[in-house]
């Protein structure tokens, strides 16, 4: 381990150290709720936000508000002058993944038509919500974050029905392949946007701005956003709780599928957060920066993929299914790549420290 990574390891709380110990622990208990608890399953599933269990909508909540309380907000428009951050995020976001996860589904499950069409639903949702909590354990861009995922939002609302309708119907027909179709309207859409991005947003907004007007800037960071941030990391590991949980029973009915499933998974979020990584570094961004072009590009909107999957072909689908695998695959996976993000820290010359007003 280097010096630098050790240090910033160091510096995390008990919470934050053992994050991967807690997130297993999450995984095995979620998956021994749902196969041992009766009717555990269907109560979760009993009342749902805009397709998503209520359970899992409150934890996203829960999750992103500390962190993005901690945005300060009056620095964004560094972020929106900084072109090479933004070119290649849209690039990669809504070029790139689309293509690599349509090429890996049928390159990997060319036998699977109902995974495959659900793995291309993943790679159409690019992250809104699980990527603010990874790129602020990586030591990431905060305001850079902010504002990939609100410009994300802004391309998922216009682009995803198209991008579906070309990745599910035109491209296969012009390759001589079957062809699915996604019944998404752009309001669905929108709704996820408002619900999952929207309320945490406003609410940290708010919650910085009224505040710093009330108590001041050192207040808030050194007091306020100690007490608050530990909710990101509970409201986290709980809805890792639900989402394993809610499918105990096909996740351990299954295990070849999901095994199946994952391979692709594994191997888009490893090129997509590399290559992104390898390019931020390339073009003279900050580690700060870098980190955040990585996680967001490599990170699926989860929630939106699966409503989607659900809605369009039914909650016991294959494509809910690999919908579901998604987020199962991603969080240990990303959870490892905050610590290979660490230890990369020390390539990057450091950023000139801000002085606090």
């Amino acid at each position: 381990m280097t010096d630098t990574h050790a240090g910033v390891v160091g510096k995390l709380s008990t919470l934050d150290r053992f994050l991967p110990v807690w997130i297993a622990a999450a995984m095995v208990a979620g998956l021994l709720a749902g196969r041992w608890v009766p009717g555990l399953n269907t109560a979760l599933s009993a009342v749902q936000v805009d397709g998503i269990s209520l359970p899992i909508a409150l934890g996203l909540l829960v999750m992103m508000y500390p962190v993005l309380a901690k945005v300060r907000y009056d620095r964004l428009g560094s972020v929106t002058r900084d072109r090479r951050l933004l070119w290649p995020s849209l690039v990669l976001n809504w070029l790139v993944g689309p293509a690599l996860m349509f090429a890996l589904a049928w390159l990997l499950l060319p036998d699977l038509p109902e995974y495959r069409t659900g793995l291309i639903i993943v790679g159409l949702a690019r992250c809104i919500a699980m990527v603010i909590i990874w790129n602020d354990l990586a030591c990431g861009d905060r305001e850079a974050a902010a504002v990939l995922v609100a410009l994300n939002s802004v391309f998922q609302v216009i682009a995803f029905g198209l991008l579906g309708w070309f990745y599910l119907s035109v491209l296969p027909g012009w390759l001589g392949l079957p062809q699915a179709g996604l019944a998404v309207s752009g309001w669905q859409i929108a709704k996820s946007v408002l619900i999952f991005l929207g309320i945490p947003l406003l609410a940290g907004y708010l919650t910085r701005r009224l505040g710093e007007r009330a108590k001041g800037r050192t207040w808030y960071e050194s007091k306020f956003l100690p007490k608050i941030g530990p909710a990101a990391l509970y409201g986290l590991l709980f809805t890792i709780v639900v989402l394993f949980a809610l499918q105990g029973d096909q996740i351990t009915a299954r295990p070849l599928d999901v095994v199946r499933i994952a391979v692709p998974l594994l191997v888009y979020f490893g090129l997509m957060w590399a290559g992104s990584y390898a390019f931020g570094k390339a073009v003279g961004l900050s580690y700060e920066r870098t980190t955040t072009l990585a996680f967001t590009a490599a990170g699926n909107n989860f929630e939106l993929a699966i409503a989607v999957a659900i809605a369009t072909f039914g909650a016991t689908s294959g494509q809910a299914l690999a919908g579901v695998v998604g987020p199962l695959i991603e969080v240990p996976v990303l959870v490892a790549l905050v610590y290979v993000s660490l230890a990369l820290r020390r390539r990057f010359t450091p950023a000139p420290v801000e002085v606090t007003p």
